[in-house]
């Protein structure tokens, strides 16, 4: 079984204080890029340690951003 890599991030994606997404990534840097065409004020702010894929999906299905 071995050691999963924890090479997924969570994040949420926010104008000031305001949260307008949120979702993973395995590249914050682009995928803020990619949410910046929409919202180009905005900013990602990484939302705990890097985690595994499993755990990176079942944060973003319980929060409600998938």
């Amino acid at each position: 079984m071995g050691n999963r890599p924890r090479s997924w991030y969570r994040y949420q994606f926010k104008i000031g204080n305001e949260v307008k997404h949120g979702g993973i990534t395995q590249d914050l840097a682009d995928r803020e890029q990619q949410h910046q065409v929409k919202w180009p004020k905005g900013h990602i702010k990484q939302v705990g340690p890097a985690v595994t894929e499993d755990s990176a999906r079942k944060w973003e299905e319980d929060k409600g951003y998938s």
